[in-house]
């Protein structure tokens, strides 16, 4: 092991504490503008490589990473439909107007998958589920989504990271790869919307011709 990684070992805090951080850093960057400032996937990824060099345990690091990204997105979903049209008008939200059109949009165009793949999409992660809240998204879709996304966050953040423990530059190249391919998974699923869409709105034109 190298020293610098040794020393910083040392330096973290053990078993509880270390572990509430880590919930923590899940917790906060699910939250709506407040997951902009903290770069939690980074960190997790990088938890995972330190698990894999003995610094806790994985199975402590999945359960741990996927009950904060969950507790977030159920609080930020919370928060949108409680409070959301208030929250909206602060200036805080004010400031990041393009953003959260941008999730609104999203949402719109993609519904539950939306929750979904947001989860893996850092300027939007947040924002999403708030966004459901506003939108009147049934608790029960959106708990569904948002459990599978989780867990699945929870597992592949922090595995990359494993996976990539005999050296840090190696879990990183592990941890872009898997962001290309829900990259491609993302735009994928954005194409079939978009001709599933279009190809109804020819057929709707057609029978309407047609009745004439």
């Amino acid at each position: 092991m190298d020293s610098w990684l040794q020393e910083l070992i040392r330096l973290l805090p053990e078993g509880a504490s270390y572990l509430g951080a880590l919930f923590l850093v899940s917790f906060f960057e699910s939250l709506p503008l407040i997951g902009l400032l903290m770069p939690g996937s980074s960190l997790i990824v990088f938890a995972g490589f330190l698990a894999f060099h003995d610094k806790g345990t994985f199975t402590q690091l999945f359960l741990i990473a996927s009950v904060g990204a969950l507790t977030g997105d159920l609080i930020s979903f919370w928060l949108g439909s409680r409070y959301g049209s208030t929250l909206l008008k602060m200036r805080w939200f004010q400031r990041k107007h393009q953003m959260v059109k941008r999730a609104e949009q999203y949402f719109v165009d993609h519904g539950g998958k939306s929750i979904f793949f947001a989860r893996f999409i850092g300027p939007i992660r947040g924002i999403t589920p708030f966004i459901a809240g506003i939108s009147g998204m049934s608790g029960r879709s959106f708990c569904y989504y948002t459990v599978i996304s989780s867990l699945l966050w929870g597992l592949s953040y922090p595995g990359t990271g494993y996976l990539g423990g005999h050296s840090w530059e190696k879990a990183q190249g592990l941890s872009l790869r898997f962001g290309l391919l829900l990259g491609a998974a993302l735009i994928a699923t954005i194409i079939h919307t978009w001709v599933k869409r279009n190809v109804k709105g020819e057929e709707g034109r057609s029978k309407e011709k047609g009745e004439r």
